[in-house]
């Protein structure tokens, strides 16, 4: 199967990410490049500064930017949408694109917190595809919207899903370390983040309380989310790191759990495997050095698609703490979409 796609804002960092990762897919034939008017017309190349270590891919070079409007002939046969627009923008545009008839994957916030938008992490809650029906018969289109959550998010809850599944989940306080990506290219200014820590993200914590309880909630025979019932506290600071956001995760469980066996039950996480998902790789990577994970050393693990996990320990207050680390660009954003549509189109398609 051989799906036509196209990327929304594919001039911008978290664009770019998608097409290096949809350029040589071997389920989605990457179709469609549109951005703002400003690019539309221009050929890729001269469209966008291209931020990645590696070259544009040679065969998108040349290929014209369109506008991001669904009704452009560009977009006739395309199914389905990657979005990396900004939320502003997202919330006017993606419902436009899911009239048309066309499925959208979001990694814009606009629509996270709907109660009839689908907020998935393919390895904790693909059960929660199911409210997609829902959507299309709320707001009466063929079409679709399916969200990936913040980057954060996706870090910290990948790795309390086998805790939660096991022991039950009381409580759980975190303090994330972001590098500078998650704001894109102009977000912070060197002179503001060098030689310093900003201790405040705006809308960041609100984010991550209140998507991980979504997530890890479920949905009742009616289609709506019942979120999950334990406590949450967040603390997000950017730091001077280019790729990878570190996250100090406390836990307290509902039934007693030592380090051991929580190291076992996130080591044997795996709940994708046998899907043969291209861009799937094992959700949780453990490192057993008392010094690691480290952004620089850790971000790429499973092609960027892995949490790294480490400094596994007994807490005095919580019952377990530990150290997690994800590529807040690939798994956190583009390859969240990615995965999100590839599992979609295994199960629905």
């Amino acid at each position: 199967m051989n799906i036509n796609v196209g990327v929304l804002g594919a001039t911008g960092s978290v664009g770019q990410r998608f097409i290096q990762m949809l350029k040589d897919h071997p389920i989605f034939n990457l179709e469609v490049l549109a951005a703002s008017e400003r690019s539309a017309g221009k050929k890729y190349s001269e469209a966008c500064y291209w931020y990645q270590s590696e070259p544009i891919p040679e065969k998108l070079c040349d290929k014209i930017v369109v506008p991001t409007n669904p009704a452009h002939e560009a977009f006739e046969d395309v199914d389905i949408v990657f979005s990396a627009l900004p939320s502003n923008l997202a919330k006017k545009l993606e419902p436009e694109f899911a009239k048309e008839g066309k499925l959208v994957f979001s990694n814009a916030s606009a629509m996270r917190m709907e109660p009839d938008v689908p907020l998935i992490i393919p390895e904790v809650n693909p059960e929660h595809f199911k409210v997609l029906d829902l959507q299309r018969e709320n707001r009466e289109w063929d079409g679709g919207i399916i969200t990936n959550p913040n980057c954060s998010t996706i870090g910290a809850v990948i790795t309390l899903k086998p805790i939660m599944d096991k022991f039950g989940i009381d409580m759980v306080n975190i303090t994330t370390m972001q590098a500078v990506s998650g704001a894109g290219y102009n977000g912070v200014s060197s002179m503001a983040i060098l030689d310093n820590i900003i201790p405040y993200i705006g809308g960041e914590e609100e984010k991550m309380e209140t998507e991980s309880l979504k997530i890890l909630g479920y949905v009742d025979e009616d289609n709506k989310f019942i979120y999950a019932n334990f406590k949450i506290g967040v603390s997000c600071n950017r730091v001077p790191v280019i790729d990878g956001h570190t996250e100090s995760i406390f836990v307290k469980t509902l039934e007693d759990a030592n380090p051991e066996e929580i190291l076992k039950v996130m080591d044997e996480f795996d709940p994708l495997k046998d899907y043969n998902l291209p861009t799937y790789a094992k959700p949780i990577v453990i490192k057993e050095g008392i010094d690691r994970p480290q952004p620089r050393l850790d971000r790429n693990n499973g092609n960027g698609m892995s949490i790294t996990v480490g400094r596994i320990r007994r807490d005095n207050i919580f019952t377990v703490k530990y150290t997690a680390l994800e590529h807040n660009t690939i798994r956190g954003a583009a390859g969240a979409s990615i995965l999100n549509a590839e599992l979609y189109i295994k199960k629905y398609m």
